[in-house]
């Protein structure tokens, strides 16, 4: 069973007997009242998504579904086009399968693949990928009292705020949880 802290972006879960992808995930914890996890669960089967909340003494079942390793190949308008590691067998999943993901997609990216019924129904991106720096302008000296950062676009397009030391050309680290700069490669 899994308990709400396992229940994060990319989860497939057992929820009203069909499997559900969480789509998204926030953790929140007000005053006097226990933690809550709100989530958006897109159904897998269906493509039905449902807005549900979680109290913190809830468990949900795991979903029974295969996971299997695969390359990001290329994107063909609203296809996204991957290869299983062991089979090198090609398949695409559209882009409202895999939502916010797309952002973080690059070329020769592993990722894991979910199946339902021996069907590709989703992928899970893992925590931190590396990225070069395409471009960043440069960094302003001043008065700061306190972290700056600036935006900078990587190489698959993805705008991020990373530290003013951070140049075009570089390789840094990032989190595909939370979107934002972890460290440089």
């Amino acid at each position: 069973m899994l308990s709400m802290s396992d229940i994060k972006l990319g989860t497939v879960i057992n929820y009203k007997d069909q499997p559900f992808v969480v789509v998204k995930a926030e953790h929140s914890k007000q005053a006097r009242s226990g933690a809550v996890l709100k989530a958006k669960l897109k159904n897998l089967i269906t493509g039905q998504v449902l807005d549900e909340t979680f109290q913190s003494s809830q468990t949900v079942a795991p979903a029974d579904i295969e996971r299997r390793k695969a390359s990001f190949l290329y994107a063909e308008g609203d296809q996204y086009n991957f290869m299983e590691s062991e089979s090198y067998e090609q398949f695409f999943l559209n882009k409202s399968d895999i939502e916010d993901q797309v952002k973080y997609l690059k070329e020769g990216l592993e990722v894991d693949v979910l199946k339902f019924e021996n069907k590709p129904v989703a992928i899970n991106l893992p925590t931190k990928i590396t990225y070069e720096v395409a471009e960043a302008p440069p960094g302003v000296k001043g008065d700061s009292a306190g972290s700056v950062t600036k935006q900078i676009v990587l190489e698959n397009d993805l705008h991020i705020n990373a530290p003013l030391f951070i140049n075009t050309g570089e390789k840094i680290v990032v989190n595909t949880d939370t979107g934002e700069y972890v460290e440089r490669a």
